[in-house]
């Protein structure tokens, strides 16, 4: 049993046939807390989608989704390839870049995907790149990496 098994609940979502949560079973974290329901699935093509369903607390002063709610899907969604369509276990693991294009507004009645594909992963590091989108709309563009660490024991 990896970490994410330990923490994550990401079994099938019964409301979206072919989806399956991306959810902390500590609800009082930050991906509970401030995102909200998060679901996943892998598409025909073998990207990685992950998706959030904005809410009024998600929007700017413009009426849009906040770039920090997109910056953290993003966050989020690098972690999910890992888990989706990478080697597995995302849990013991680290963002150490985040490369972001803002190329439009995210509408806040409509969901919001991270579509990733993984670029390169080595025994230590998953480069994964990716585009935000609302149907035809794109919202971003992306690059990060992920460091993928030891599990540490607790003493």
């Amino acid at each position: 049993m990896g970490l994410t098994d330990d923490v994550f609940e990401h079994g099938p979502d019964p409301e979206n046939p072919g989806w399956r949560h991306w959810n902390l079973k500590d609800q009082s974290l930050f991906n509970g807390a401030v995102m909200g329901k998060l679901i996943t699935r892998v598409d025909d093509d073998g990207k990685a989608r992950l998706r959030m369903f904005p809410e009024r607390r998600h929007e700017n002063l413009q009426g849009i989704v906040h770039g920090a709610v997109t910056l953290s899907l993003i966050d989020i969604s690098l972690f999910t390839t890992m888990h989706t369509i990478g080697s597995g276990n995302a849990g013991p693991s680290v963002t150490v870049e985040l490369s972001t294009q803002f190329v439009g507004g995210g509408k806040p009645d409509q969901p919001l995907d991270a579509v990733c594909e993984i670029v390169r992963e080595t025994g230590r590091m998953v480069f994964v790149r990716g585009t935000v989108v609302q149907e035809d709309h794109t919202v971003a563009s992306f690059s990060g990496i992920v460091k993928k660490m030891k599990r540490r024991i607790a003493t």
